[in-house]
């Protein structure tokens, strides 16, 4: 009974929720552009089996919604660094503070992981559009690349959240 009670008296420290907001949004964004990539790839698999030449032309959507992933990743180290776990000092922050991060971390946990997977059915559409016209691939890119701007907005509230918690 006391490890259990040790377990949730350091999983609602500070550094506990600090550590929980910056783990879910790597999490929840790389889940989203996992679904999305695999999604984007399933289907380049399709139109590769009529035509391997375009295969350079469709990498490029299917990375595209993997780049969520990679944002949430970069919001869990701002939270490292700023929350102290690399210095050391993560120990102490309060628990309002802890509760902080997880505000700041929001925005791009939730519109990482949305955009993610609305990205990937747009680019999963480019895929089909640049199979039957593949001299229109720079439109599929950007169709799909508009999607990314809310991610990109998302990401800079939550840095710019993290950064003002201390």
């Amino acid at each position: 009974m006391t490890l259990l009670v040790r377990f949730f008296e350091e999983l609602f420290s500070g550094a506990g929720l600090a550590m929980l907001g910056g783990a879910l949004t790597a999490l929840i964004t790389g889940i989203g552009s996992a679904k999305a990539v695999g999604r984007v790839g399933q289907v380049a698999s399709g139109v590769l089996a009529e035509d391997p030449s375009i295969f350079g032309k469709l990498i490029i959507l299917q990375a595209l919604p993997g780049t969520q992933g990679i944002y949430g990743l970069l919001v869990w180290f701002f939270v490292m660094i700023f929350g102290g776990f690399f210095a050391g000092t993560a120990s102490d922050l309060t628990i309002v503070q802890g509760m902080l991060y997880i505000l700041a971390c929001l925005p791009m946990m939730i519109v990482g992981y949305l955009s993610a997977i609305y990205q990937g059915k747009v680019a999963a559409d480019g895929v089909a559009l640049v199979a039957k016209r593949p001299e229109e691939q720079s439109k599929a890119i950007v169709l799909a690349a508009m999607v990314e701007t809310y991610a990109i907005l998302a990401l800079l509230v939550s840095i710019l959240s993290i950064m003002n918690v201390g």
